[in-house]
């Protein structure tokens, strides 16, 4: 009886707080344009460099080793360039979503997944040690870095090398690719939203001409 006073007050702050209606709007919104920015970055570096985003593509010895790797780049740019618009204006979301998901998926396989999960290498974070986690780069991360630093406050202007922020080594973990795959695949799912989607608007109007 206890545990059902209790769960019926969470229902009611928890409708309170956000209401379905505007959960359903509002998430799937947050998630779009969270999404589309990196997307399009992504897409654009590739575009811009596409000669080197080829070349790194089909090479075996430092690169993925793809078969037919300019037309793999083209996929991919388009994927990314094509898929930020889209879910900017929240249009065919759920459809969009494939090939970005499977666009993440190899990332994580065949680029991130070597260095595990941390994006920067932090030799503090429980993340960096472990039976599964354990990562050698991480761990001598902190030892490199105040090398770098000696260096650079004996031999460069240190203050303006750093007035951006600290200087931090990337790990290139699956950190950021395995956060934006868990976004997509709730998109998929939750589709692009209420009222702020076209994909919203387009299905009234199909629904009210059928």
């Amino acid at each position: 009886m206890f545990l059902n006073k209790i769960y019926c007050c969470y229902q009611q702050l928890q409708q309170r707080l956000l209401p379905l209606p505007l959960a359903g709007a509002l998430v799937p919104l947050l998630l779009r344009l969270y999404l589309a920015p990196v997307l399009a970055q992504a897409g654009w570096q590739k575009y811009q460099h596409f000669a080197d985003t080829v070349a790194w593509f089909g090479n075996p010895d430092w690169g993925l080793g793809l078969p037919w790797p300019e037309l793999m780049a083209v996929a991919a740019i388009a994927a990314e360039l094509g898929g930020a618009l889209l879910l900017l204006f929240g249009l065919f979301t759920r459809l969009v979503c494939l090939p970005l998901i499977v666009t993440m998926l190899v990332a994580i396989v065949a680029v991130h997944a070597p260095y595990g999960w941390l994006a920067v290498a932090d030799a503090n974070s429980w993340l960096a040690d472990g039976t599964l986690l354990y990562n050698e780069r991480v761990l001598a991360a902190p030892e490199k870095l105040a090398a770098a630093n000696a260096i650079l406050q004996q031999h460069g202007d240190y203050q303006w090398l750093t007035s951006s922020g600290k200087l931090v080594i990337l790990n290139n973990g699956i950190e950021f690719a395995s956060t934006y795959l868990l976004m997509l695949l709730s998109l998929s799912q939750l589709g692009g939203g209420r009222y702020f989607s076209l994909d919203y608007w387009l299905s009234r109007y199909l629904q009210q001409r059928l």
